[in-house]
């Protein structure tokens, strides 16, 4: 099979295609015939060297779509369409990144709604995140008003889709006034020009705070995130886009305001597992929940999917097809 192999840290160029043999799967293990993948953040930083825990080499990819080829304990038929995502895929064994893959069956769900291969291989992980985001952690309700940090990004925009047909009223963040209709295309209501900081904007708007905030910036903007929040509402730490880990400082008296709940989602298989994949293609398959492909390669194609990824040039999700 043909797989992107990442054997030493570095830019795009670090992926190199190569042949490697078909995985045989185990007991308690499925073997998928990869049709697509979404390219993921994540996936840069283990690029880039800073995911120390992955041993290279190493066929990266946190996220697969494609069709049972085979599943030795008979959980699934030869031919079922599925998805995986997350659980040590990409990262403690070989991941997406190929045209076989081979992942424990508890991280796998049957897709059995037919949409096109780009619009399935956005699915898994942009979903999880932003579905696991909002009402797992931000516990949102009908009627609330929802600040998401890092609007233009693919869970943002997957998490304003998702919260606007809950119901919701969605503001989104962008450092770029360009931006404004691939927001409002997405189901934001009211898009806030992020210039580092938001809070004044926001507390012009809604005096007392915004009833959830979805951070996906990351440590860069937290504190001026937490400012947004009315009291008894909540803030998820979810995505790391600004690109830094941890805070060089951080005083939780001085951060975090009275009265504001601080949380964070990373989700795993069970969350994955949680996510309701098949009712939400129902919906993108009806139209009424809008899921932005930016960007689609071949997994020849994969160098430049990772530099198109690096220069945030994809406006939604980028997919591969194998």
């Amino acid at each position: 099979m043909r797989a992107a192999v990442l054997h030493a840290p570095g830019g795009p160029e670090a992926l190199k295609l190569e042949t490697r043999p078909i995985p045989t799967p185990k007991a308690g293990h499925v073997l998928i015939k990869t049709k697509a993948f979404g390219i993921n953040r994540s996936e840069m930083f283990t690029r880039l060297g800073l995911s120390p825990d992955v041993q290279l080499p190493r066929i990266i990819g946190i996220e697969a779509v494609g069709v049972v080829e085979s599943s030795p304990d008979g959980t699934f038929k030869k031919g079922d369409v599925v998805a995986t995502a997350m659980g040590g895929l990409g990262r403690e064994f070989d991941g997406g990144y190929a045209e076989y893959t081979c992942v424990p069956v508890g991280q796998v769900q049957v897709i059995k709604t037919a949409l096109p291969w780009e619009t399935l291989g956005a699915m898994p992980e942009m979903l999880q995140t932003a579905w696991g985001s909002l009402f797992k952690s931000l516990q949102l309700q009908k009627g609330e008003t929802l600040l998401i940090r890092g609007g233009t990004s693919s869970v943002g925009l997957a998490a304003a889709a998702i919260a606007k047909n809950h119901g919701c009223k969605v503001l989104g963040t962008t450092r770029k006034t360009d931006r404004e209709e691939l927001l409002k295309s997405s189901g934001v209501d009211e898009v806030v020009i992020d210039t580092g900081s938001v809070s004044a904007d926001v507390r012009g708007r809604y005096p007392k705070g915004v009833d959830k905030v979805l951070e996906l910036i990351g440590t860069t903007t937290l504190k001026d995130s937490l400012q947004c929040a009315r009291a008894g509402g909540i803030v998820c730490f979810t995505g790391i886009l600004g690109g830094e880990w941890s805070f060089k400082e951080f005083s939780p008296f001085e951060a975090i305001p009275t009265g504001v709940g601080l949380t964070v989602y990373a989700g795993g298989p069970e969350e994955f597992m949680e996510t309701p994949l098949e009712e939400m293609a129902g919906l993108v398959k009806e139209g009424k929940l809008k899921l932005l492909v930016g960007k689609v390669f071949k997994l020849e194609e994969i160098v430049e999917a990772h530099r198109v990824m690096d220069a945030n040039m994809a406006g939604g999700k980028i997919v591969c097809l194998t």
